[in-house]
């Protein structure tokens, strides 16, 4: 495996992948909604030409090496192979301290999220093993996981804080991810989630609780320039869709893009909110109503369903085909955390949204591409393999894109190339 111990924006290269058998390009610069999903954009015996990170060229391969100099670029023969963007997993909670193997069996044994919530295990028990841990710690162990998405041609991650609940941890797990992106090659969008879940101290004030992190924590965040977005957990338990509309309201007044996580569990009416307030992506939905889904295909916001959830916890999926037929614009992501959902892998969310959500191949493929760019408000500059984007490229064992779901959650990523630089290369096995 080659991966970068700086960050590859600073050592931009240039590439020509060539000969591919299906250039996949996924060709856009805004979220596809509905049916527009199912549009690809394949060029057959297709290339690319990537010149100081940036793609300058694509097409087919003997009309693209007719414009250049080949010799001017590194090459790579792409002969029976299929070619992607790289893969954007828009929602993760990959800085954490601890691990919560015991509450998987709970699970197993019957018992429901909530129940583990109240009696000490969920984000609470995560949250208490991250104030503990030090940033050292975070950066090795969150630099490991970042290791094993790229792995997966996972080249732009969203990242979230939500394991402090205070202000020291909250800040730490931000600093922690904007280091990991100075010296990782996957680029991380940092979301602030300080309202993820009730701190102990705070159980039946609530109401201060959102004040402390809208008056006390938020306007640190964004004078240091820590968080791109702000996200809240809207769920009957946790935080009121009142409560949540404060937060984000003061959240968008201090210049934070939003998120919001859902009617997950219950349905609150986060979906609503979402529409009301004019989030970026509304994530979860499983239980969004179909107002909801109508109001979020009427206001052009990402619904990012994250199957690898409901798959871990043994809940109904959301209505993935349903959600696409309304008009939406839908991404996939990994959910990857601690507790409800411990997996980074992308080819096993793929097949989940295959297999369970009613959701086509080449819809997930633009759900993980440039509709998850779209999620994390990047849909201008990554996502897809489009002229003026940066030179984000991945490319398959297989001559097609229809192997990711067949080869059942196993990796069919051979080589993954960022900002033009070759940063994982899993045939060669090469270190650097």
């Amino acid at each position: 495996m080659i991966s970068s111990l700086i960050k590859v924006e600073h050592m931009t290269g240039n590439m020509i992948i060539k000969n591919a058998s299906q250039l996949v390009t996924c060709s856009g610069f805004k979220a596809k909604q509905g049916k527009a999903m199912s549009n690809l954009h394949i060029i057959a015996d297709g290339a690319v030409v990537i010149e100081n990170g940036r793609i300058i060229d694509v097409g087919k391969t003997e009309e693209v090496l007719e414009r250049v100099t080949e010799s001017d670029y590194k090459t790579i023969d792409a002969t029976g192979k299929s070619v992607l963007p790289g893969f954007v997993d828009s929602h993760t909670h990959f800085v954490f301290g601890g691990y919560r193997a015991e509450e998987f069996s709970w699970r197993l044994g019957g018992e429901d999220y909530m129940e583990i919530m109240n009696r000490g295990g969920g984000i609470a028990a995560t949250v208490a093993a991250t104030r503990e841990a030090s940033k050292e710690e975070l950066i090795k162990s969150g630099r490991k996981r970042l290791e094993s998405m790229l792995s997966f041609g996972v080249t732009t991650v969203e990242g979230k804080s939500g394991y402090g609940l205070d202000e020291g941890t909250e800040i730490k797990q931000l600093e922690v991810m904007r280091e990991l992106d100075d010296i990782h090659p996957i680029d991380i969008v940092r979301t602030f989630l300080g309202a993820h879940a009730i701190p102990e101290d705070f159980k039946g004030r609530e109401g201060q609780f959102i004040d402390y992190m809208a008056d006390d924590i938020m306007p640190q965040v964004t004078n240091r320039n820590l968080a791109e977005f702000c996200d809240v957990f809207c769920e009957k338990e946790v935080f009121s869709v009142e409560q949540s509309k404060k937060l984000l309201i003061k959240a968008k007044e201090l210049g934070f893009k939003l998120k919001i996580h859902a009617d997950e569990i219950f349905p609150l009416g986060g979906t609503e909110l979402a529409a009301e307030v004019g989030v970026i992506s509304a994530d979860h939905l499983l239980h969004a109503s179909d107002n909801g889904i109508a109001e979020l295909a009427k206001c052009g916001i990402v619904a990012t369903l994250l199957p690898g959830t409901a798959f871990s916890l043994k809940e109904a999926y959301a209505r993935g085909r349903f959600i696409i037929d309304q008009g939406c614009a839908v991404a996939l992501a990994t959910d990857f955390n601690p507790g409800s959902c411990f997996t980074e892998s992308i080819p096993l969310i793929f097949v989940l949204a295959t297999l369970y959500m009613g959701i086509t191949i080449e819809e997930a493929v633009t759900a993980l591409t440039i509709n998850g760019a779209a999620a994390v408000d990047r849909a201008d500059r990554i996502g897809s393999i489009d002229v003026g984007k940066a030179g984000d490229v991945i490319i398959l064992e297989f001559p097609s894109y229809k192997y990711i779901p067949y080869h059942i959650g196993v990796s069919c990523v051979e080589k993954v190339i960022k900002n033009g630089n070759l940063v994982f290369d899993k045939e060669n096995q090469m270190n650097r």
